[in-house]
């Protein structure tokens, strides 16, 4: 970002959800922890996003941080590119008399971008936490999953060209050269560990697991339920605390009654901070069983508490999340991941021992980190020089 932009100067992030949405999760997370790190290094933050019943359509978070809402969960891509154009004509909750003109965008993509070097004429950084391969088939029918394919792997490829981009593991960075976007291209920005409130909870007296997801098919609850169902009979004390909501939680609670488990699971909702600073401090391992995770903040949320996490090998950063055989265990299939889990259910030394490794592991993660790390990509992105047509507005006026 040259400095004729003013540096600190205004960041407009571009992102479907926020905290507040129902349906938000740790994207979300990322994306308001960082706005808040840039606010608190003299940045202005605006976050655009989808209008939800929860919030107002406009607010200040304590962080100081601006949220705009507008748009629904498809409609807020257009949305987004409509509030930029009026903006620059000077109306909308982005006109520059309403402390919406933007320095730089961040188009985060959560497997639809939004398509911002089409139409913002100011730097766009991609912001992309892990490549959605196998999501598509998963959420939606074959012919909407191959065109949402086409759009993240080959139209948005050639569209972010010039663009810097930003993920949060090593594992999505090399994921996204296999798609041609050059690794010296792709910064690394991991997430922080959030600091969890202050909890009396004791670890529970019998074995208990728990996991953190927003309730969608390609979370995967459904291994956990099988895991207890393998387990029962060995572990008859055995629980499960499923945290979260979704649309997907009336077919799990169906799996859960097939599976004779029902007295066994705790659909638990949403929970605050607290409630859930309680639950993993209780628990004696947390379940990740995702198909994809960008990076998986809920496993370093439980390594803070000294819970280890068993995830899958293979679902992008959360083999960074977890350190395997040190924080925690990483399986290669779903057989393997009912087998980890029941040996750290048994062996209370190791589960101890993996605790406290994965407690240290995530203390080495801070927001303060990634928030410098991110305004050093911000300050080293170049502007974009566009030709200006007679009568054109333009926002790379002083």
């Amino acid at each position: 970002m040259e400095r004729r932009f003013g540096m600190p100067g205004h960041v407009l992030f571009l992102n479907w959800r926020d905290t507040r949405n129902p349906e938000g999760g740790g994207s979300e997370v990322y994306v308001e922890r960082i706005a808040a790190e840039l606010v608190a290094r003299g940045f202005r933050a605006t976050l655009f996003c989808a209008a939800h019943s929860q919030a107002p359509a406009d607010e200040v978070n304590e962080a100081g941080v601006r949220l705009v809402r507008r748009g629904g969960r498809h409609s807020v891509y257009l949305w987004a590119a409509l509030c930029y154009v009026a903006g620059a004509l000077g109306i909308g909750p982005l006109a520059a008399r309403r402390g919406g003109r933007p320095d730089i965008l961040v188009d985060v993509c959560n497997g639809l971008p939004f398509l911002a070097p089409l139409w913002a004429r100011r730097p766009v950084v991609k912001l992309i936490h892990h490549v959605h391969r196998e999501q598509w088939p998963v959420v939606l029918p074959q012919w909407a999953a191959r065109f949402g394919w086409w759009i993240e792997s080959s139209l948005a490829v050639r569209l972010y060209r010039r663009c810097r981009y930003v993920t949060v593991s090593e594992a999505t960075r090399r994921e996204l050269a296999v798609l041609g976007v050059p690794p010296e291209q792709v910064s690394v920005v991991h997430n922080g560990t959030p600091t969890m409130p202050h909890t009396d909870a004791e670890r529970a007296t019998f074995p208990l697991l728990v996991t953190l997801n927003r309730l969608v098919p390609h979370k995967r609850v459904e291994v956990a339920l099988r895991a207890v169902a393998a387990l029962a009979d060995e572990l008859p004390q055995l629980r499960l605390v499923v945290a979260g909501q979704g649309w997907w939680e009336s077919h799990l609670r169906e799996l859960a009654a097939e599976l004779g488990i029902t007295e066994r699971v705790d659909f638990r909702g949403f929970v605050t901070e607290e409630e859930k600073a309680a639950l993993l401090a209780s628990a004696w391992v947390a379940l990740t069983p995702s198909l994809k995770e960008g990076w998986g903040l809920t496993i370093v949320e439980a390594g803070s508490a000294g819970t280890p996490t068993v995830a899958f090998r293979g679902a992008g950063g959360v083999a960074e999340a977890v350190v395997d055989g040190r924080t925690g265990l990483l399986a290669d299939d779903i057989d393997d991941y009912l087998m980890k889990v029941r040996t750290l259910l048994h062996q209370d030394e190791l589960r101890r021992e993996m605790g406290a490794q994965a407690r240290e592991h995530a203390a080495s993660f801070t927001w303060q980190a990634a928030g410098g790390r991110f305004e050093a990509i911000l300050k080293g992105v170049e502007s974009p020089r566009p030709v200006q047509q007679r009568g054109e507005p333009s926002y790379l006026s002083p």
